[in-house]
């Protein structure tokens, strides 16, 4: 089936309320739970836990009640070891890592809507099984190689299903309250399963399906989901239906179904135990991957980080020497700056290029990694000028996290330049930033005439660089080489915590212009920049009316620094809420900029909505279609501190804005609308009033801007991907969908390139025709080959671009795939207790001064892939391990933990190769027979002397005569 078919099932299908399982993404009346809902519950439940025993273990203190009203902005600020005093703290990262999850989740039901096993429809145990489990095996091996987005992915992928079997299946209705843990563990078998000929239900009576399942079913506990199909009614005599309006099946004796989707559904009234179930089985899936990976890197992998990733790109050629040197310390000032406090950078990211090597790319989370690896920079090579800085920032684009920060540092032009679409693609996708810092507008190169020393890069190569920092709400920084540290400034007013964009404009051509903007009183840190040669003059204007111009270096209202082509405006700390105005005098053009560090921001995803009964909504890969009504998700961090009045697409390039109507959703997110697009490029602006205002006080107005562009387009191209993981030395088919509403021939050439950041090996047609005949539709396919050597974890950006043939328009699909070797061991490592020392008083007064010893062999057997991490999960003691040879010739870890009797459990948890956790528990041996202490007075004899000492003792009923001491113990 192809992706143009598949949306259009989808469209008749949500017109109908149709969709099969717990609604993706919005709740139909209020009270039911979606994907969505159940997933981000779970999420934030199993963070806020790993947190809190993180805080108990290092003595700290968690107050954040673990319960329903939990949200990002709550869990992140618990998270924070400086708790609510913490005044300014982001939680974007975390919040866009729920987000991908949840729209990962939704994903499935587009894509994979007529797969019984995604859904665990038809009883399709195993097989839904298999989809969890392989699936799990992947998502650790990416964890494990740092590559969180596609883990991120895979997750929301298997959550669905794992989802779906409370819902279809019969697990409530046999009263089951608890998950069914063997559906994340592959070497436990699936019991009580119901054969494939045997009846489960009975038709529904008088339109209610209260009492339809067969009541020797629920005697025996016997296991079903209900079956489904949209198309025919053919199923198993006797077998129950899955239910509902789309599903022709429950129309075909026995009548009705028994899934849980919402409140409305067939076995509606259950909805809410069958999501509260997927809730706590979600949760059971991510504590078994928080022991996998470790409770840091659980915390990155769900996006949990207090500031952003240092990522630099870095040209390595001859004259690139005092740039390097910059780098090196600009780098380095930051992290001894903030090592140790939460500003500290959350991941380090380094990609060099030279002609013809690019990278490698170092990607690590220890400052004295990073630095090692920059501190090796050399500069040397290079000749013919052009180098290959697309291709570093390519890497660097699917190696950061979305919404980072990435600086190029460069003095030549881009060589590479078939990738200027794919960069565009990526850095829309991630919506990542990207500013480039150039060192020859001013400076000598070395490639020309060493006599002529002012040779810069020409108009047409600064231009790219400029237009793709524009797309991204980066800057292009051109100063010479001798004023390099003076701009390298912008590196770190970027590189704290919570950094948002107030205000941005591109004016190309320049022209006077003044700008206005609100501040609000959440914002710190507040700094404006503009950037451009042939400024002439600039002023900054307060609320009151104070103005401050550009001669005025340090003045009222602002402190000014000029480099280059950069002007820096850092407002003074007591600036003032409410309206400011900067006008600008330049006929060339310029860049205006207004950053600040805030708790209240927003993120956004482009969504296609579908109207009707069901009204859900679903990612959108790629660019909205010029004239089309477009939908944004946005989600608002510190929500509890702002009131959201207003979200528009404001047309970067002229007066155009377009205003959107809100649909809130709950936990600060909007479905916002816009109809009918013109052609343009935007920025999403949001707008509002802060909710601490004082009634008798005029509202203060707040405002934040989006960095990314939204471009759209007259071409559409739809990617079918059924898989994110690939086996190494396989290929994965992609077809794809070109359409465009553009008029004029009947026959319209498409371009068609494919690239990826690995390199593998890949093949794609290099255009197809657009004609009537197919309906305005061509078809294509790329392929992607995985190398046998690929390791598994490792994940691939695969970007299909498509471009008219005057390559005045473009449209892009950015896949992202997992390389994901197929796991032979499935089985969980073992452990078996070797012996348990030490017997521990009963009072806890006694505590410290006495220990017990637990020692247990851990094995992953003959065949398994052996033990990698041994973890005290619970438990104050301490822990030593060390490997002996098994008498079946298998590898034996031996732990041994050691703890003062105040600490009387231990549990561990411990992992091998594929991430396959199992747990051992150890117990004190505690003295029993003995009741509290009492005091006592002891009698020691020693020749003709008595000697009398009053100590505690365990009391006992009558005198004890030991080694000539005699005991006379008493109440």
């Amino acid at each position: 089936m192809t992706a143009a078919q598949i949306l259009k099932l989808l469209v008749v299908v949500s017109m109908q309320n149709l969709i099969p399982s717990f609604q993706p993404l919005f709740n139909l009346d209020g009270k039911s739970l979606s994907h969505r809902d159940i997933t981000r519950k779970a999420i934030l439940r199993k963070t806020a836990e790993v947190c809190r025993d993180i805080a108990a273990s290092e003595g700290l203190n968690f107050s954040l009640p673990i319960d329903d009203n939990l949200s990002a902005d709550k869990v992140q600020r618990a998270c924070s070891s400086a708790g609510a005093s913490s005044s300014i703290f982001s939680s974007i990262g975390f919040l866009t890592s729920i987000t991908t999850v949840y729209l990962s989740n939704a994903q499935v039901d587009l894509f994979f809507i007529l797969s019984a096993r995604r859904h665990f429809d038809n009883e399709t145990f195993q097989e839904g099984r298999d989809i969890i489990t392989t699936g799990l095996s992947a998502l650790k091996a990416s964890v494990k190689m740092e590559n969180f987005f596609i883990g991120r992915w895979n997750l929301g992928v298997i959550c669905h299903t794992l989802q779906d079997f409370y819902s279809h299946s019969n697990w409530v209705e046999l009263g089951r309250t608890s998950p069914y843990s063997a559906l994340i563990r592959a070497d436990q078998a699936l019991q009580n399963l119901t054969g494939p000929n045997t009846p489960t239900c009975r038709n529904c009576a008088g339109g209610s399906c209260d009492d339809n399942l067969l009541p020797e079913l629920l005697q025996q506990g016997l296991l079903t989901t209900g079956y489904f199909n949209p198309f025919f009614s053919s199923k198993p005599a006797g077998k129950c239906s899955h239910g509902g309006l789309s599903d022709q099946t429950s129309r075909r004796d026995p009548v009705g179904g028994i899934n849980k989707d919402h409140s409305g559904s067939s076995h509606g009234w259950l909805h809410q135990r069958a999501a509260d179930l997927a809730i706590n089985a979600t949760a059971e899936l991510l504590q078994d991957i928080r022991l996998a990976v470790g409770d840091k890197t659980f915390l990155r992998f769900m996006g949990l980080s207090f500031a952003p990733v240092l990522c630099f790109v870095i040209d390595t050629t001859g004259s690139m020497k005092d740039d390097i040197t910059e780098a090196k310390r600009v780098s380095f000032s930051i992290i001894d700056g903030w090592r140790g406090t939460e500003q500290e950078p959350s991941g380090y990211i380094l990609v060099p290029f030279n002609d013809p090597d690019i990278g490698p790319v170092t990607k690590t989370t220890n400052a004295d990694v990073f630095k090692i690896r920059i501190r090796s920079l050399t500069a040397n090579g290079g000749g013919d000028e052009p180098e290959m800085c697309l291709s570093g920032l390519q890497l660097a684009l699917t190696a950061a996290p979305p919404h980072s920060e990435i600086f190029v540092f460069t003095d030549a032009p881009a060589k590479d330049l078939l990738l200027s679409s794919t960069i565009t693609a990526l850095i829309e996708s991630t919506k990542s930033r990207v500013t480039f810092i150039l060192t020859s507008a001013f400076a000598s190169r070395r490639r020309r005439s060493q006599e002529m020393n002012q040779q810069t890069i020409s108009p047409s190569d600064a231009q790219l660089y400029r237009d793709l920092a524009h797309t991204s709400g980066g800057q292009t920084i051109e100063v010479t080489k001798l004023s390099l540290s003076q701009a390298t400034t912008v590196i770190e007013d970027s590189s704290v915590a919570a950094v948002v964009t107030v205000f941005q404009r591109v004016l190309d051509p320049g022209r006077p212009e003044n700008f206005t903007f609100s501040l609000d009183g959440s914002l710190g840190n507040v700094i404006a920049y503009i950037t451009g040669f042939s400024v002439v003059s600039y002023s900054v204007t307060s609320p009151t009316g104070v103005s401050q111009s550009s001669s005025q270096l340090s003045g009222p209202l602002a402190t000014i620094t000029t480099t280059g082509n950069l002007h820096r405006l850092k407002l003074s700390t007591e600036f003032q809420t409410g309206l400011w105005q900067i006008s600008v005098n330049s006929m060339s053009s310029y860049t205006v900029k207004v950053t600040g560090q805030s708790s209240v921001s927003f993120i956004y995803h482009l969504v296609a909505s579908y109207e009707g009964a069901h009204g859900d909504f679903s990612l959108m890969n790629g660019r909205p279609v010029s004239g089309d009504n477009v939908s944004l998700l946005v989600s608002v961090t510190g929500s509890d501190q702002v009131k959201v009045t207003e979200v528009t697409l404001l047309d970067s390039s002229g007066p155009t804005e377009v205003n959107g109507s809100l649909q809130a959703l709950g936990s600060g997110s909007f479905l916002v609308t816009f109809v009918g697009i013109p052609a343009g490029d935007y920025v999403v602006t949001l707008r509002g009033e802060e909710t601490s205002s004082t009634p008798v006080s005029l509202p203060i107005s707040f405002q934040r801007q989006a960095s990314t562009k939204i471009r759209t387009s007259s071409i559409s191209v739809i990617a079918n991907v059924n898989q994110t993981n690939i086996e190494p030395g396989s290929t994965v088919s992609v077809p794809f969908t070109v359409a465009t509403t553009s008029n004029g021939a009947v026959n319209k050439l498409i371009r068609v390139r494919a690239s990826n950041d690995r390199s593998f090996a890949s093949t794609s047609p290099g255009a197809v025709t657009v004609d009537a005949s197919s309906g305005e539709k061509a078809h294509g396919t790329v392929t992607l080959t995985v190398p046998a050597t690929a390791a598994s974890g490792t994940d691939v950006t695969l970007t299909i671009e498509v471009e008219n043939e005057a390559a005045s328009d473009m449209n892009y699909s950015v896949l992202r795939f997992s390389v994901a070797a197929k796991v032979a061991d499935v089985y969980r490592p073992v452990c078996q207790e070797v012996s348990t020392s030490g017997v521990c008083p009963s009072s806890s007064s006694l505590c410290l001064s006495s220990q017990w010893v637990f020692i247990t062999n851990i094995t992953d057997g003959v065949n398994g892939t052996g033990i990698e991490t041994v973890t005290i999960i619970q438990g104050n003691g301490s822990l030593s391990t060390s490997t002996v040879a098994g008498a079946g010739g298998e590898n034996v870890t031996v732990a041994t933990y050691n703890s003062s009797c105040c600490s009387l459990h231990v549990e561990l948890s411990f992992v091998d190769r594929v991430g396959n956790v199992g747990i051992c528990v150890g117990q004190a041996r505690v003295n029993t027979t003995s009741k509290e202490p009492t005091i006592s007075t002891v009698i020691t004899a020693t020749g003709n002397s008595l000697h009398w000492r009053s100590h505690y003792c365990m009391s006992m009923t009558n005198p004890l005569l030991i080694s000539g001491v005699v005991f006379f113990l008493w109440k």
